[in-house]
């Protein structure tokens, strides 16, 4: 089986990203006939109508990729992977209900914590914590403290072209990576990492700037569930400081939403209002474009994933470089060719 999910890997990736590279036109192509569409104000900084539901085919090429595994059978079941899928496409339709009908914050966040709750009974936990061992009760907190916070923001992210895709593909792929070298290893958290790289790689082919599509809250809250979800399952299980890694892989989207909200409880507001204080935001201000500050903060995300692999050790390493370079060069070939078919 571990030899069958280390190719699965690999076509996973590739089916993810032709999968999702036909849909993410009909999706286009559907929303603008439905006026699903994110319109321009102050807070935003594109200046026309732009489809919001990039999700659909972010979650949709995920899932027929599982499905297309099936058929050739490198499926992998068990290992709390229906809960993960389960919990993902419910976080999935949260966030495109969101992005039809504007939900009112507190009650989107009291169903993120009832789904979070659901994913915990389903065993998608961290019991375990270094120098204090054991939890216990404080488990279940703790669980969905980290469930709903990277959900949540990988959303707050999502406010330049390209941005929170290209982060969270960095991500999955160092997620992957490392939980294959844990031990016991988690090979099917790993292809769910890479199989979620695959499907942001497609939606990135049409989000890099000038963006056609917007990933909406549908695609912020699958993908940022699904990292919780394997960073839990595939690295968090280990009983060691291992644990700590995905604190270090996934520092960009987590100083956001901790800094953001502490600064909007510190001027008396609620963590859940929006603003145009972000970092990203803080990079355009200073006269970055939107393409720069995509590389900077993406380069945030390599360098703190390529620390957390130099401490996992092994061929990690190797396997690490050999990746980010792969997605550099695809990224680089995607922008060069959306320059010139613009020209």
């Amino acid at each position: 089986m571990l030899i069958k999910l280390n190719h699965a890997h690999v076509i996973g990736t590739v089916i993810a990203y032709l999968i999702g590279v036909c849909l993410v036109p009909l999706v286009i192509s559907y929303s603008k006939k439905e006026g699903l569409v994110d319109v321009p104000n102050d807070r935003k900084i594109h200046t026309k109508p732009i489809s919001r539901i990039g999700g659909v085919a972010i979650w949709a090429s995920t899932m027929l990729t599982f499905l297309c595994l099936v058929f050739m059978s490198y499926y992998p079941y068990g290992s709390l992977l229906s809960g993960i899928l389960l919990g993902g496409s419910l976080m999935f339709l949260l966030g495109l209900v969101d992005d039809i009908y504007n939900l009112n914050a507190k009650f989107k966040l009291f169903l993120q914590i009832a789904i979070a709750t659901l994913v915990y009974l389903l065993g998608v936990q961290i019991n375990h914590i270094p120098f204090i061992g054991d939890i216990g009760i404080f488990s279940y907190p703790i669980t969905l403290l980290w469930i709903v916070g990277i959900s949540n923001a990988l959303n707050f992210i999502d406010g330049v072209d390209g941005l929170a895709g290209s982060v969270v593909t960095v991500n999955a792929v160092t997620l992957a990576i490392i939980a294959v070298a844990m031990n016991p290893p988690s090979p099917i958290s790993a292809l769910i990492g890479f199989i979620l790289a695959g499907s942001m790689m497609a939606f990135l082919t049409y989000n890099f700037n000038p963006a056609r599509i917007f990933m909406g809250d549908s695609g912020a809250l699958f993908s940022g569930f699904l990292l919780a979800a394997i960073s839990i399952t595939g690295v968090m299980k280990a009983a060691t400081l291992a644990i700590l890694l995905p604190f270090l892989v996934l520092a960009v989207p987590i100083m956001d939403i901790t800094f953001s909200s502490l600064r909007r409880i510190a001027k008396g507001k609620s963590p859940f209002v929006a603003d145009a204080e972000h970092i990203h935001h803080k990079l355009l201000h200073a006269g970055f474009s939107q393409k720069k500050t995509v590389m900077i903060l993406t380069s945030v995300a390599i360098i703190a994933g390529g620390l957390a692999v130099l401490i996992t050790g092994g061929a990690t390493v190797k396997q690490y470089s050999i990746a980010i370079l792969a997605i550099v060069v695809v990224m680089f070939l995607l922008n060069l060719i959306k320059m010139l078919t613009k020209k």
